[in-house]
């Protein structure tokens, strides 16, 4: 949820200051073409098809997020302000409440042992819900002994060990950590492997399908600060190096969650309808937008209200993207499957 905030100064990335900054950094800037602001010339068709409506929440309080698809294809996604984890079954065009008190989980991700990983943004944690069993298993809840910012998403790598990202609202709470992004290693080490101020405010976040990269999503809604999607080289020991800007947002609402395809091409839930109290703007368009691999947007597609929060690849052969859109659950086909790993099981 955005934190109101107004500033006049222009766009970091336009200040000889700041850009000298990044550069000391190691942080390669994006050309001035890598924006997502001219929508002209899109080949949306070879990416992406129509928008179907699947479901409506119907709460006092919507905010959904998270999606993920288990192995019967089930889809559960959140809502996160009254801490509910919803379930559309596609068998049955079915939507029914999977669990209560939460604690605000955000973000989704299924193992390949099809056990749930949940980011518990009030509880501060990460957890890990048994296939099986339903037995809920903290993986971590803190960091150098502070709490964490609240985890807000989350992908695995083919080696098992967990990224997420975790952040507070603009300002960060006294007694814990920076907003970062973390790294769970399969015997329970927890390492931070970017933070404050390299990451701004981190969000969505995904690793290629071979595993030599890491995305994550910028999304700070005050002015002159990060918008824009990342990219890192994925060393084999799970820490990160040679970063770089992939595609800047700014001035408008920059990505929230993402997801990938098996062609390495990123499907991003990004943009506004309207503005709503912070300084983004409607230069980025409300929906998916298809990224290659080098930056470049090839596909659009517009969803029907806001706020469009994130996506992950389902469906009998990976080619139905769901979408979180506001109180909305939404399918986009695709030509492209998901990686394989969006399969539990793999």
């Amino acid at each position: 949820m955005p934190h109101t905030r107004h500033h006049s100064r222009r766009h970091f990335l336009q200040s000889a200051s700041v850009t000298t900054a990044a550069v000391a950094l190691g942080l390669h800037l994006p050309p001035a073409s890598a924006k997502p602001t001219d929508y002209s010339g899109l080949q949306t068709d070879r990416y992406l098809g129509t928008v179907e409506f699947l479901a409506k929440v119907e709460d006092a309080e919507v905010f959904t997020e998270g999606p993920a698809v288990d192995a019967a294809g089930n889809v559960l996604f959140t809502n996160v302000p009254v801490s509910k984890i919803h379930k559309w079954d596609p068998r049955t065009s079915k939507l029914s409440v999977h669990r209560k008190n939460t604690n605000e989980t955000n973000g989704l991700y299924f193992a390949p042992d099809g056990s749930l990983l949940a980011c518990e943004g009030s509880a501060a944690r990460v957890t890990r819900t048994n296939a099986e069993t339903g037995e809920i298993e903290v993986l971590a809840e803190g960091f150098k002994g502070k709490r964490f910012a609240k985890p807000n998403d989350l992908c695995m790598d083919g080696k098992g060990r967990i990224y997420f990202t975790s952040r507070s609202a603009v300002d960060d709470p006294a007694g814990e950590n920076v907003k970062a992004v973390y790294r769970i290693d399969p015997d329970g080490t927890v390492d931070q492997i970017l933070a404050f101020p390299n990451v701004h405010m981190p969000n969505g976040i995904v690793t290629s399908p071979d595993n030599s990269k890491l995305y994550v999503i910028e999304a700070h809604p005050d002015a002159d600060h990060h918008r824009d999607i990342r990219v890192y080289h994925l060393n084999d020991d799970g820490s990160v190096s040679n970063g770089r800007v992939l595609i800047d947002f700014y001035p408008g609402r920059s990505g929230d969650g993402m997801c990938i395809d098996a062609a390495g091409n990123l499907y991003v839930a990004a943009g506004l309808h309207k503005t709503r109290e912070t300084s983004e703007t409607l230069d980025t368009k409300p929906g998916i937008h298809v990224i290659s691999p080098d930056g470049e947007l090839l596909a659009y597609r517009e969803t029907p209200e806001d706020t469009i929060t994130n996506c992950t690849f389902g469906g009998v052969d990976l080619k139905s993207l769901y979408v979180a859109c506001g109180t909305l659950l939404l399918r986009i086909p695709t030509l492209i499957p998901g990686k394989p790993s969006y399969r539990p099981g793999v």
